[in-house]
Protein backbone atom coordinates (compact mmCIF):
# COMPACT_ATOMS: atom_id res chain seq x y z
CA UNK A 1 0.00 0.00 0.00
CA UNK A 2 1.62 3.50 -0.89
CA UNK A 3 1.52 5.88 1.74
CA UNK A 4 0.10 9.48 1.17
CA UNK A 5 1.88 12.70 1.13
CA UNK A 6 1.29 13.18 4.91
CA UNK A 7 2.72 10.02 6.20
CA UNK A 8 5.77 10.61 4.39
CA UNK A 9 5.99 14.23 5.32
CA UNK A 10 6.30 12.53 9.20
CA UNK A 11 8.34 10.06 8.71
CA UNK A 12 10.75 12.60 7.06
CA UNK A 13 10.59 14.33 10.01
CA UNK A 14 11.35 11.52 12.37
CA UNK A 15 14.40 10.95 9.97
CA UNK A 16 15.88 14.08 10.44
CA UNK A 17 15.18 14.43 14.19
CA UNK A 18 16.15 10.49 15.04
CA UNK A 19 20.04 11.53 15.23
CA UNK A 20 18.55 14.32 18.03
CA UNK A 21 16.23 11.99 19.66
CA UNK A 22 19.05 8.85 19.47
CA UNK A 23 21.91 11.30 21.22
CA UNK A 24 19.30 12.45 23.85
CA UNK A 25 18.60 9.04 24.89
CA UNK A 26 22.32 7.86 25.09
CA UNK A 27 23.60 10.71 26.82
CA UNK A 28 20.76 12.05 28.82
CA UNK A 29 18.28 9.94 29.57
CA UNK A 30 20.00 6.46 30.41
CA UNK A 31 22.42 7.95 32.51
CA UNK A 32 20.12 9.85 34.14
CA UNK A 33 18.32 6.11 34.73
CA UNK A 34 21.34 4.78 35.37
CA UNK A 35 22.81 7.35 38.28
CA UNK A 36 19.36 7.19 39.84
CA UNK A 37 20.12 3.68 40.03
CA UNK A 38 23.56 3.65 41.23
CA UNK A 39 23.04 6.27 43.85
CA UNK A 40 21.17 3.40 46.13
CA UNK A 41 24.86 0.89 45.26
CA UNK A 42 28.37 0.61 46.24
CA UNK A 43 30.24 0.92 42.93
CA UNK A 44 33.89 0.85 42.49
CA UNK A 45 34.70 1.87 38.87
CA UNK A 46 36.26 -0.74 36.99
CA UNK A 47 37.10 -2.59 40.14
CA UNK A 48 35.33 -6.04 38.10
CA UNK A 49 32.80 -6.03 41.12
CA UNK A 50 28.76 -5.72 40.96
CA UNK A 51 27.04 -2.74 42.07
CA UNK A 52 26.15 -3.61 45.87
CA UNK A 53 22.35 -2.55 46.86
CA UNK A 54 23.10 -0.76 49.95
CA UNK A 55 20.03 1.77 50.50
CA UNK A 56 20.10 5.23 51.56
CA UNK A 57 23.85 4.73 53.17
CA UNK A 58 24.99 6.89 50.54
CA UNK A 59 23.01 9.48 51.44
CA UNK A 60 23.96 8.71 55.17
CA UNK A 61 27.97 9.40 54.43
CA UNK A 62 27.06 12.55 52.77
CA UNK A 63 25.34 14.12 54.92
CA UNK A 64 27.98 13.54 57.54
CA UNK A 65 30.97 14.55 54.99
CA UNK A 66 32.32 17.75 55.85
CA UNK A 67 33.97 18.67 52.60
CA UNK A 68 29.57 18.12 51.00
CA UNK A 69 29.16 20.89 53.36
CA UNK A 70 32.52 22.51 52.05
CA UNK A 71 31.38 22.03 48.80
CA UNK A 72 27.68 23.44 49.31
CA UNK A 73 28.88 26.53 51.16
CA UNK A 74 31.90 26.92 48.35
CA UNK A 75 28.93 26.75 45.93
CA UNK A 76 26.59 29.53 47.38
CA UNK A 77 29.39 31.72 47.17
CA UNK A 78 30.35 30.59 43.54
CA UNK A 79 26.79 31.20 42.55
CA UNK A 80 26.55 35.21 43.98
CA UNK A 81 28.28 35.67 41.15
CA UNK A 82 25.49 35.48 38.87
CA UNK A 83 23.78 38.67 40.06
CA UNK A 84 26.91 40.43 40.65
CA UNK A 85 27.33 39.59 36.67
CA UNK A 86 23.95 40.24 35.73
CA UNK A 87 24.13 43.80 37.41
CA UNK A 88 27.32 44.63 35.33
CA UNK A 89 26.14 43.56 32.52
CA UNK A 90 22.79 45.60 32.48
CA UNK A 91 24.87 48.49 33.03
CA UNK A 92 27.51 48.01 30.49
CA UNK A 93 24.63 47.34 27.51
CA UNK A 94 22.98 50.41 28.53
CA UNK A 95 26.16 52.29 27.72
CA UNK A 96 26.82 50.35 24.79
CA UNK A 97 23.45 50.80 23.57
CA UNK A 98 23.90 54.25 22.54
CA UNK A 99 26.01 56.41 20.37
CA UNK A 100 29.59 55.73 21.76
CA UNK A 101 32.48 55.62 20.13
CA UNK A 102 33.96 51.89 18.46
CA UNK A 103 30.89 50.71 19.69
CA UNK A 104 30.89 47.27 17.80
CA UNK A 105 34.46 46.52 18.35
CA UNK A 106 33.60 47.03 22.35
CA UNK A 107 30.82 44.77 22.25
CA UNK A 108 32.88 41.97 20.86
CA UNK A 109 35.51 42.71 23.08
CA UNK A 110 33.30 42.31 25.92
CA UNK A 111 32.07 38.96 24.58
CA UNK A 112 35.05 37.24 23.57
CA UNK A 113 35.63 35.72 27.37
CA UNK A 114 32.67 33.90 26.88
CA UNK A 115 33.83 31.90 23.69
CA UNK A 116 37.21 31.65 25.11
CA UNK A 117 39.05 28.51 25.92
CA UNK A 118 38.53 27.96 29.55
CA UNK A 119 42.38 26.44 29.85
CA UNK A 120 43.62 29.78 28.33
CA UNK A 121 41.48 31.77 31.05
CA UNK A 122 42.53 29.60 33.61
CA UNK A 123 46.24 30.40 32.52
CA UNK A 124 45.56 34.01 31.97
CA UNK A 125 44.51 34.66 35.16
CA UNK A 126 46.77 32.71 37.02
CA UNK A 127 49.43 35.28 36.08
CA UNK A 128 47.03 38.00 37.29
CA UNK A 129 46.55 36.51 40.22
CA UNK A 130 49.80 35.88 40.99
CA UNK A 131 50.76 37.03 44.61
CA UNK A 132 54.06 38.58 44.25
CA UNK A 133 54.51 39.81 40.90
CA UNK A 134 50.84 39.63 39.24
CA UNK A 135 49.65 42.72 37.29
CA UNK A 136 46.49 42.75 39.98
CA UNK A 137 48.71 43.23 43.39
CA UNK A 138 51.36 45.11 41.82
CA UNK A 139 48.28 48.01 41.19
CA UNK A 140 46.76 47.54 44.07
CA UNK A 141 50.86 47.93 45.82
CA UNK A 142 51.12 51.14 43.56
CA UNK A 143 48.31 52.52 45.31
CA UNK A 144 49.16 52.29 48.43
CA UNK A 145 47.87 48.66 49.67
CA UNK A 146 50.77 47.15 51.45
CA UNK A 147 49.41 43.16 52.04
CA UNK A 148 46.89 42.73 49.15
CA UNK A 149 45.18 39.48 49.18
CA UNK A 150 46.98 35.91 48.10
CA UNK A 151 44.00 36.11 45.72
CA UNK A 152 44.44 31.89 44.47
CA UNK A 153 46.90 31.32 47.15
CA UNK A 154 44.86 31.81 50.11
CA UNK A 155 42.02 29.58 51.30
CA UNK A 156 40.27 33.16 52.33
CA UNK A 157 40.51 34.48 49.05
CA UNK A 158 40.45 31.80 46.75
CA UNK A 159 37.05 31.35 46.07
CA UNK A 160 36.49 35.20 45.66
CA UNK A 161 38.50 35.34 43.00
CA UNK A 162 37.06 32.26 41.43
CA UNK A 163 34.05 34.84 41.56
CA UNK A 164 35.63 37.44 39.59
CA UNK A 165 36.81 35.21 36.87
CA UNK A 166 33.62 33.88 36.32
CA UNK A 167 31.97 36.78 36.88
CA UNK A 168 34.16 38.23 33.79
CA UNK A 169 33.20 34.91 31.81
CA UNK A 170 29.79 35.71 32.04
CA UNK A 171 29.21 39.12 31.89
CA UNK A 172 29.99 39.48 27.77
CA UNK A 173 27.05 36.90 27.06
CA UNK A 174 25.10 38.43 30.06
CA UNK A 175 25.28 41.75 28.15
CA UNK A 176 24.82 40.88 24.30
CA UNK A 177 21.05 39.30 25.63
CA UNK A 178 20.20 42.67 27.28
CA UNK A 179 21.51 44.35 23.95
CA UNK A 180 18.95 42.48 22.11
CA UNK A 181 16.43 43.17 24.81
CA UNK A 182 16.92 46.95 25.01
CA UNK A 183 16.58 47.11 21.31
CA UNK A 184 13.20 45.61 21.34
CA UNK A 185 11.87 48.35 23.95
CA UNK A 186 9.81 51.12 22.12
CA UNK A 187 11.71 54.68 21.82
CA UNK A 188 8.55 56.37 22.01
CA UNK A 189 7.94 55.27 25.49
CA UNK A 190 12.30 56.84 26.26
CA UNK A 191 11.19 59.79 24.22
CA UNK A 192 8.35 60.56 26.61
CA UNK A 193 9.59 60.15 29.61
CA UNK A 194 12.51 62.28 28.57
CA UNK A 195 9.93 64.99 27.62
CA UNK A 196 8.16 64.26 31.10
CA UNK A 197 11.53 65.48 33.18
CA UNK A 198 12.64 62.09 33.72
CA UNK A 199 16.43 61.48 34.53
CA UNK A 200 18.65 59.09 33.32
CA UNK A 201 18.47 56.94 36.72
CA UNK A 202 14.52 56.93 36.88
CA UNK A 203 14.12 56.02 33.35
CA UNK A 204 16.33 52.91 33.69
CA UNK A 205 14.51 52.42 37.21
CA UNK A 206 10.88 52.76 35.85
CA UNK A 207 11.02 52.04 31.89
CA UNK A 208 14.14 50.19 31.10
CA UNK A 209 14.43 47.44 34.45
CA UNK A 210 10.70 46.34 34.05
CA UNK A 211 10.29 46.09 30.42
CA UNK A 212 13.79 43.87 30.40
CA UNK A 213 12.08 42.00 33.53
CA UNK A 214 11.82 38.54 31.27
CA UNK A 215 15.30 38.43 29.68
CA UNK A 216 16.60 39.19 33.67
CA UNK A 217 14.51 36.11 35.18
CA UNK A 218 15.79 34.06 31.60
CA UNK A 219 19.30 35.34 32.46
CA UNK A 220 19.13 34.31 36.29
CA UNK A 221 17.66 30.62 35.62
CA UNK A 222 20.12 30.12 33.05
CA UNK A 223 22.75 31.28 34.72
CA UNK A 224 22.52 29.48 37.80
CA UNK A 225 21.87 26.54 35.89
CA UNK A 226 25.19 26.76 34.16
CA UNK A 227 27.02 28.16 37.47
CA UNK A 228 26.37 25.11 39.45
CA UNK A 229 27.16 22.74 37.21
CA UNK A 230 30.33 24.36 35.96
CA UNK A 231 33.89 23.11 37.43
CA UNK A 232 35.96 22.90 34.09
CA UNK A 233 37.67 26.32 34.80
CA UNK A 234 37.76 26.11 38.22
CA UNK A 235 39.73 22.39 38.10
CA UNK A 236 42.15 24.31 35.31
CA UNK A 237 42.94 26.99 38.01
CA UNK A 238 42.90 25.90 41.34
CA UNK A 239 41.95 21.87 40.66
CA UNK A 240 39.48 22.72 44.01
CA UNK A 241 42.06 23.76 46.52
CA UNK A 242 43.88 24.92 48.38
CA UNK A 243 42.80 22.88 51.22
CA UNK A 244 39.20 22.27 49.10
CA UNK A 245 38.81 25.82 49.50
CA UNK A 246 37.31 26.30 45.94
CA UNK A 247 35.84 22.89 45.73
CA UNK A 248 32.14 23.41 44.49
CA UNK A 249 29.50 20.27 44.39
CA UNK A 250 30.06 20.16 40.63
CA UNK A 251 33.69 19.18 40.98
CA UNK A 252 32.75 17.12 43.96
CA UNK A 253 30.91 14.88 41.89
CA UNK A 254 33.85 14.60 39.17
CA UNK A 255 36.59 14.04 41.51
CA UNK A 256 34.25 11.18 43.31
CA UNK A 257 33.21 9.58 40.10
CA UNK A 258 36.94 10.27 38.52
CA UNK A 259 39.49 10.02 40.51
CA UNK A 260 38.29 7.49 43.55
CA UNK A 261 35.94 5.96 41.13
CA UNK A 262 32.88 5.96 43.80
CA UNK A 263 30.29 6.14 41.33
CA UNK A 264 27.44 5.67 43.76
CA UNK A 265 28.57 8.11 46.16
CA UNK A 266 28.79 10.29 43.21
CA UNK A 267 25.45 9.45 41.96
CA UNK A 268 23.99 10.45 45.37
CA UNK A 269 25.69 13.60 44.75
CA UNK A 270 24.84 14.40 41.85
CA UNK A 271 21.06 14.04 42.49
CA UNK A 272 21.43 16.44 45.61
CA UNK A 273 22.66 18.48 43.22
CA UNK A 274 19.73 18.22 41.03
CA UNK A 275 17.22 18.67 43.47
CA UNK A 276 19.14 21.81 44.96
CA UNK A 277 19.25 23.27 41.13
CA UNK A 278 15.59 22.34 40.92
CA UNK A 279 14.74 24.24 44.11
CA UNK A 280 16.05 27.22 43.34
CA UNK A 281 14.93 27.47 39.59
CA UNK A 282 11.56 26.77 41.14
CA UNK A 283 12.14 29.51 44.17
CA UNK A 284 12.75 31.74 41.12
CA UNK A 285 9.49 30.79 38.82
CA UNK A 286 7.48 31.17 42.14
CA UNK A 287 8.73 34.80 43.03
CA UNK A 288 8.99 36.21 39.67
CA UNK A 289 5.27 36.97 39.15
CA UNK A 290 6.41 39.88 41.89
CA UNK A 291 9.02 41.41 39.65
CA UNK A 292 8.49 40.16 35.96
CA UNK A 293 6.43 42.45 33.83
CA UNK A 294 5.01 40.51 30.03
Amino acid sequence: MKWNWSKRQRMTGYLFIAPNMLGILIFFLFPTVFSFVLMFSDWKFASGKTPKFIGLDNFKHLFNDELFFISLKNTVLFLASVPVSLVLAFLIAILLNRSVFLKSVLRAMYFLPYITSGVAVAFVWMVLFQPRMGPINEILRAIGIDNPPGWLSTTTSSMYAIDIIWSWHLIGFFMIIYLAALQDIPSELLEAAKMDGAKPWQTILRIILPLVSPTTLLLMITGFISTVKTFGIIEAVTGGGPGNSTTILSLFVYKTAFSYYEMGYASAISWVLFMIVMSITMLQWHVQKKWVHY
